[in-house]
């Protein structure tokens, strides 16, 4: 394949902001194709990114024999049963995070895209991003020693009128801070240590909905490491992490959300002797599109495996269960 050809599913915000650009501005990508239940906002969404072709309906896209791969962006509650459609229709699939709605639902998302063969991966898109990569490996190096804790944070202020409306408070659409914001700072934890968490504790504030509208939770791994976050809709924006080891720290100032015009900075300490640690500007979201168009032409699994995003959903269930009190 000389340049993968991309079909999105829905008109959603971030195909439009982020991953529809991304796509386009990849070396080895094209987007053609865009589908919604509304073939004018289709026809709209396409004519605004110069995509070719616009679909009424996502069947009529997944029919398309010119598309290889599809950009699943839906709300969580149909990321399985499109991704599944999308695997039977010989698609590959790059589905938002979270993967799915709970861990057995991303299992049957593996499985049906196994047995079609065709590549699957969750869309975490800060995993590409050069600076968690240097970060990643100097932990591993033994930059700060051993590490022992990890703290994480991610929230945003979510005003009254968007609250009542939002698809991310609907219980029935697997909203909630949790399978929002705080995928991050688990899935940065689960990265940073390379291991899955055998316990998992929480506490949450639930809006009248039903989802949870912020929770703190705390996550403890084999190696002894502890992990600590808050995430929420309803509490001031922050964006950052803190891995500290036994002999030094990294602190890193935007750890999820990063634009594609800034340098980013993060925070390195030795001890006492601190040093700052600068990073270019790239946009991330090209990155991650591309390691899947490459991985797709070379015939190889994606940086990522499909099995590491089951197992996040399975960190995120236990976390929930926590809160719950189940």
């Amino acid at each position: 394949m000389s340049k993968i050809r991309w079909g999105i599913l829905s008109t959603a915000d971030i195909g439009r902001r982020s991953v529809g650009p991304a796509i386009q501005q990849s070396s080895n990508g094209e987007l053609v194709a865009v589908a919604s239940r509304s073939l004018e906002r289709a026809q709209q969404y396409a004519a605004d990114l110069n995509i070719p072709r616009a679909y009424g309906s996502y069947d009529e896209l997944l029919a398309d024999p010119e598309i290889d791969a599809i950009y699943n962006p839906l709300p969580n509650h149909l990321h399985g049963v499109w991704s599944i459609k999308a695997a039977e229709a010989g698609k590959a699939v790059l589905c938002e995070k979270p993967l799915a709605a709970d861990a057995a639902e991303a299992q049957q998302m593996l499985d049906a895209c196994r047995a079609h063969n065709v590549l699957l991966a969750e869309a975490f898109m800060y995993r590409y991003h050069p600076m968690i990569e240097v970060i990643r490996r100097m932990v591993h190096e033994g930059a700060i020693g051993t590490v022992k804790i990890i703290r994480a944070s991610f929230t945003f202020w979510m005003d009254d009128t968007r609250h009542a409306t939002d698809i991310r408070t609907q219980p029935n659409m697997a909203g909630g801070s949790l399978m929002d914001v705080g995928t991050y700072p688990v899935s940065l934890m689960r990265l940073i240590t390379e291991e899955e968490p055998i316990r998992a504790q929480a506490s949450a504030i639930w809006a009248e909905s039903g989802t949870d509208d912020n929770m703190v939770g705390t996550l403890q791994f084999p190696s002894g490491v502890l992990g600590h976050f808050d995430c929420g809709f309803r509490a001031a924006f922050q964006n950052s992490a803190d891995i500290l080891g036994d002999t030094g720290r990294i602190y890193i100032e935007s750890a999820f959300v990063h634009n594609e015009n800034e340098e980013y900075t993060a925070h390195l300490w030795r001890g006492d002797v601190h040093e700052e640690l600068r990073f270019p500007a790239v946009n991330h979201y090209t990155l991650i599109v591309e390691d899947f168009a490459d991985a797709m032409q070379q015939v190889r699994p994606t940086r990522y495996p499909p099995q590491d995003a089951v197992n996040q959903m399975r960190a995120l269930d236990m976390l929930y269960a926590s809160a719950r009190g189940v």
